[in-house]
């Protein structure tokens, strides 16, 4: 795997630190432990790699923000140790956008999409979302607070889990917004996400946040399959205003589901619309707060995205914020309630095709609705999602859907998805450049 990044990530730029002799240690202590017959579990001996925001003891975590470069971690974030204590071998940090947030800002180079180079490779967690498309990993970490995780997984073609907000600690994470950070994973399948899943969720003393609800063993119920799970279907949601590829994608996924023995039922979803423009002011306060130390000190060393964020954050009132936390709690409500008329929604992750870097340098209210419209609103309402590929575009880049379910639903989302990826194999199909 080390000489593979070293050969391959010169081009793709997904990792901003590749770890090889802490990589090259761990290696050597799992093939020793299970050489005398101790074996940890699904991840014993597996390469991982990390989202630059995850802590990592003694190296830096910059979050991508050149301001951090030298931000060495004093304790591992829980989710790393819990890797660790799994006998995951850590590869190194990923490639992320500056802060989290919108934009990749020198000294840090963006990553490549691996399927086109001219095209967007998605949100913050586009690192991950390369290393793994691309094989300079077998799973990473990555977080979304407004579609850092489904995004990146669309427009590379991999299998993803957002879970619900709590469900996974943050405690070490670097924060964007602290109330809409979701900590989550990537990897090529349904399997694999629900290994992850199973290790890094959990309570933690460290995050009062996560929540002591019990772990379900993801990985036995993977097998449960989909026969009669309703699967709801609104389409005002997954057909209007949506591209015309992605809507027959979407329609081809759901007769595989069918056929395996699923049935669709009409569900009428919340309007998105508010949500998507309240999430914007919700995360401009909240990361307000997570800069406090550094912003607007120095205001200079930030790029105009995150700057822009982190001024509507300063000028909004309390009574607007206040505004905006109400119509947050009442859509999350109104979605609690649609959701739990069924077992699981289909939906698309993209409105649109994925953009080409030319088209994300002219972003306008079109493309913000077309790359918020499926994402942002579950991350305010804090209900999890898994995003699987199921097609290809007219310019051969990667389609995918999602199923989104009530609070707490991954054991249901991962068996779904391991379902319809046993009778698919959308996601084994790898970019051809790299092999």
């Amino acid at each position: 795997m080390l000489e593979r990044i070293s050969a391959i990530d010169p081009m793709l730029h997904a990792y901003v630190n590749v770890m090889g002799d802490e990589a090259m240690a761990g290696a050597n202590l799992a093939e020793k432990e299970i050489s005398r017959g101790l074996i940890r579990g699904h991840l014993h001996g597996v390469p991982i790699a990390i989202k630059d925001i995850f802590g990592i003891k003694g190296s830096p975590t910059a979050a991508g923000m050149s301001i951090h470069r030298s931000s060495v971690a004093e304790v591992n974030a829980t989710v790393v140790n819990r890797l660790i204590g799994a006998g995951a071998v850590l590869l190194g940090k990923l490639t992320l956008t500056e802060g989290v947030y919108a934009e990749h800002r020198p000294p840090f180079i963006a990553p490549t999409n691996p399927w086109n180079a001219r095209y967007w490779p998605g949100a913050s967690s586009s690192g991950s979302g390369v290393s793994v498309a691309s094989g300079l990993s077998f799973a990473a970490l990555a977080s979304e607070t407004g579609g850092s995780i489904k995004l990146p997984s669309a427009a590379n073609g991999i299998t993803s889990i957002k879970p619900t907000w709590g469900r996974v600690s943050r405690f070490g994470v670097f924060e964007l917004a602290a109330s809409l950070d979701h900590v989550g994973a990537m990897a090529r399948s349904a399997a694999d996400v629900a290994v992850m899943l199973s290790v890094i969720a959990g309570a933690d003393p460290l995050d009062p946040t996560a929540s002591q609800m019990p772990v379900p063993d993801y990985v036995a119920a993977l097998d449960r399959g989909v026969r009669g799970l309703r699967i709801g279907l609104d389409p005002a949601w997954t057909h209007t205003s949506v591209d015309a590829n992605t809507s027959d994608a979407l329609d081809a996924a759901i007769d595989v589901l069918c056929r395996l023995g699923a049935e669709v039922k009409p569900v009428t979803l919340p309007d998105p619309a508010e949500m998507i423009l309240d999430w914007f002011g919700v995360c401009a306060v909240q990361a307000a707060l997570a800069h406090e130390k550094t912003y607007p000190r120095l205001e200079a060393e930030y790029g105009p995205a995150l700057s822009g964020l982190l001024k509507m954050g300063h000028s909004m009132t309390g009574t607007d914020y206040q505004r905006l936390l109400i119509r947050r709690e009442n859509f999350r409500g109104r979605m609690s309630a649609a959701l739990g008329q069924v077992d699981m929604v289909a939906l698309p992750v993209l409105s649109l095709p994925t953009p080409t870097l030319e088209r994300m340098g002219r972003m306008d209210d079109e493309l913000i609705a077309g790359l918020h419209r499926f994402t942002c609103p579950f991350n305010m309402s804090g209900h999890p999602g898994i995003v699987l590929p199921c097609g290809f575009s007219g310019e051969k880049m990667p389609i995918a859907f999602q199923l989104v379910g009530a609070h707490y639903s991954e054991s249901a989302l991962l068996a779904s998805a391991h379902a319809y990826q046993k009778a698919t194999d959308w996601h084994r199909v790898h970019p051809a450049l790299y092999g």
